[in-house]
């Protein structure tokens, strides 16, 4: 059991510590210990068969002991001295090996292991050595923004709780930046808390920037000594808003200025290179030489074909750095002659033309009753059929939405004109008697019938197409009729008539009656023609027969003769 050493105990151990030698052989020995750990140091001499006792010491700047553990070699007890700083840290093993739990920076002191006899006393003495890694380094008191050939204080890398202390190096995208004067200036410093003997590095960076540091990370790193040797710790990277001035203006328009046309809104948009971008800028339209100062935008809102021409802006304070850009307003006129409604009587002729004015060549197209036309339409004698809707279009292909279109809407008027024809059928029993009318407006047609006669079919009448259709009847008469066709619209009333005689029905219906009357005496004689040759034929077919019979008895006669013959001369 640990207990504290007695008075006695200490009195032997003066009276020997006097003759006590060190170990031939045994140099210098250091412990390293990370802090916080628990510090085991052996005490590295062999025990002698007459040991008394094993104590361990530690000695103070000033070289004096101070003892801290005791173990007899007989009762096997252990004893710590009163010793505040290491009250309930110590441990001391059976072969005199001494652990101090929660190594601080307080215990880097030379200890020393004493093995006593009755006549001499051994001691092995062991350095010990504590270590601290310091915190991961931080970049602190960042600026927010770096300015080109300025120098300015870029930030402090601090890292703590460092034991020894250590180094702090800074890095400008991976390598080490080195004092430079006027450039890179880097102020170094490191404090020890009291308390914990620990120390704090700080390393303050003033820089100064150019626009090749936009976008570069600087780091920093600390190089310390641990108890397997020398480590380096790097922090996070930062990256510093790099201020420059304005080097270059440039202006834009907006909408892209190959589009903009006559009643649009313009904008135009000026800009510098520096950082941060100016925020107002002065503006000159054509023939204005005063500027209009505004913010780095300026609009113009429906403009016309007279705001073509150079626009510019520049800097507030130099003027000098200016930009400009040439802006067309695009524009599209057309003019139909004539247009709207026209009306025109058959014959007649009617130029027409389309006029086209435009900042770029234009296309133009022809359409009449949405129909597209190869090419304009021209007029030197009007027919029905050019009635109708005609639309001159035009288009500029590169402006988005620059179209222009006019209508002609062409109205052909005429008096009606009738031409009447006649067709008998094929079977002389009826004729069809065709009306034939041509005019605009439509004419209304009316049929009258002078003399007898059956009207088989009413009038019937064809679509209206092109200011023509026609009317048709059939009719059967019973004696010589007339046949009277009126047309009428609102330009005049035309009559016309036709004479159909009865005469040739008679005729007609006689002929089919004679031609009857001779097919059936034709296939009377025929009939008669038929029954004679038949009577013939068979007359002649009897004959054959009697004498074919008679041949064949005198075969029949022939073959008994020979018979007899073959018989005799056998």
């Amino acid at each position: 059991m640990a207990s504290k050493a007695g008075p006695s105990c200490r009195l032997v151990f003066c009276l020997l510590i006097s003759a006590a030698v060190l170990r031939p052989g045994l140099g210098w020995y250091t412990v390293n210990s990370a802090y916080g750990d628990t510090i085991i140091m052996p005490c590295r001499l062999d025990v002698p068969h007459n040991l008394m006792f094993g104590k361990w010491k530690y000695e103070k700047p000033d070289g004096s002991p101070v003892f801290i553990a005791f173990r007899s070699s007989t009762k096997k007890s252990v004893q710590y001295d009163d010793v505040p700083e290491y009250k309930d840290r110590l441990s001391l093993s059976e072969n005199y090996t001494l652990s101090i739990s929660n190594a601080r920076i307080s215990d880097e002191k030379r200890f020393v292991c004493m093995l006593v006899t009755e006549d001499n006393v051994f001691e092995a003495p062991t350095t010990v050595k504590v270590f601290k890694q310091p915190s991961k380094p931080e970049i602190v008191s960042k600026a927010p923004f770096l300015e080109t050939e300025q120098l300015k204080q870029l930030g402090d890398c601090i890292s703590k709780d460092s034991y020894p202390d250590g180094n702090i190096t800074w890095y400008r995208n991976g390598k080490v930046l080195q004092p430079l004067e006027g450039v890179v200036v880097i102020i170094f410093k490191k404090q020890m808390d009291p308390v914990t003997q620990l120390y704090t590095m700080t390393s303050s960076l003033e820089y100064k920037a150019t626009k090749a540091d936009i976008q570069m990370p600087f780091t920093c790193s600390v190089t310390y000594f641990g108890p397997s040797g020398q480590k380096t710790v790097h922090s996070e990277q930062a990256i510093f808003d790099i201020y420059y001035p304005t080097e270059q203006v440039t202006i834009q328009v907006l909408p892209s200025k190959n589009a903009i046309k006559e009643g649009d809104n313009i904008t135009l948009k000026c800009l510098g290179n520096g950082n941060p971008p100016p925020e107002e800028f002065l503006f000159y339209l054509p023939g204005q030489p005063e500027g209009i100062r505004s913010s780095n935008t300026y609009t113009l809102t429906d403009v016309r074909r007279n705001a073509t021409g150079d626009y510019k802006c520049s800097l507030i304070d130099k003027r000098s750095m200016i930009a400009s850009t040439a802006i067309t307003v695009h524009y599209l006129d057309l003019s139909l002659n004539p247009s709207g409604e026209v009306t025109k009587q058959i014959g007649d002729a009617l130029p027409v033309s389309c006029t086209i004015s435009a900042s770029r060549n234009a296309t133009v197209v022809w359409m009449k009753d949405n129909i597209r036309l190869r090419s304009s339409p021209s007029f030197s004698s009007l027919h029905y059929q050019d009635a109708g809707n005609y639309v001159c279009e035009t288009a500029l292909q590169e402006v988005e939405g620059l179209k222009k279109r006019e209508s002609l809407t062409l109205i052909v008027e005429g008096k009606p004109q009738i031409k009447m024809t006649k067709k008998t059928d094929p079977s002389g029993l009826s004729k069809t008697i065709i009306c034939h009318v041509e005019g605009f407006p439509k004419p209304a047609i009316q049929w009258t019938i002078t003399g007898s006669g059956s009207v088989i079919n009413q009038a019937k009448e064809s679509p209206y197409i092109n200011g023509r259709y026609y009317s048709k009847i059939i009719i059967s008469p019973e004696e010589n009729v007339t046949l009277t066709c009126t047309a009428e619209n609102q330009l005049e009333r035309t009559v016309n008539s036709l004479n159909v005689s009865a005469n040739e029905n008679r005729e007609k219906v006689n002929d089919q009656a004679k031609l009857i009357v001779g097919i059936v005496v034709g296939l009377l004689l025929a009939a008669l023609v038929a029954g004679v040759v038949y009577w013939l034929y068979m007359k002649k077919s009897k004959t054959a027969s009697k004498h074919v019979n008679k041949d064949l008895g005198n075969l029949e006669e022939n073959k008994k003769l020979e018979e007899n013959n073959h018989k005799t001369e056998a």
